[in-house]
């Protein structure tokens, strides 16, 4: 049997155990890319529904002061004074409602708890989607790391396998940040 080469399988066992321990890594990675941006997207949503709902109050707002504004010139010259107490009576619901859509603290619907609301998501929005770029590159990292390893089976040279497990590392590293602390790092 001369010409065969000695063939390490104890080093290729070692090495396929790296790589179907990167490619969990990898598949975690990409589970956690995939919630973060979907929560993302939601949150998105939500902040987008919020600024709405929040300058639908500001034209409702901005319609009520204009009638104030405009009945008031009416009052001054009413001659009859039940007309006058009504015109002053429906203004004074007007500036009542215009007050209740400026802050509405039991529904959350007013306008000041609709901006606190909307920021809040998009708060969170923002955090996801930091979450999510840290997760996409720790999955290319991982990615790579395995093409790497497998290299290193074809070829016989060990460092490469030593390069996939160091792209290995960094790959958790940026998973770990996506998933404890997505805003630390900005990438």
């Amino acid at each position: 049997m001369a010409g065969h080469a000695h063939v390490d399988h104890a080093g290729d066992k070692r090495i396929a155990l790296l790589i179907a321990i990167l490619a969990l890594f990898l598949a975690l990675a990409e589970t956690g890319a995939k919630s973060a941006q979907t929560e993302a997207i939601s949150r998105n949503v939500e902040a987008a529904n919020l600024w709405s709902f929040f300058q639908a109050r500001t034209i409702r707002q901005t319609t009520l002061r204009a009638a104030v504004e405009e009945t008031e010139l009416d009052r001054a010259t009413a001659q009859d004074p039940a007309l006058r107490e009504a015109i002053e009576r429906q203004q004074k619901a007007w500036r009542d409602t215009i007050a209740r859509w400026e802050s509405e603290p039991a529904s959350g619907e007013g306008r000041k708890e609709l901006t606190e609301r909307a920021k809040a998501a998009e708060a969170k929005r923002d955090r996801n989607m930091a979450a999510y770029h840290h997760y996409e590159f720790g999955a290319a990292a991982f990615q790579v790391a395995i093409v790497l390893a497998s290299a290193s089976i074809i070829t016989g040279v060990p460092l490469l396998a030593l390069g996939g497990i160091a792209l290995g590392v960094i790959g958790v590293a940026l998973t770990g940040v996506g998933f404890f602390a997505p805003e630390a790092v900005h990438l």
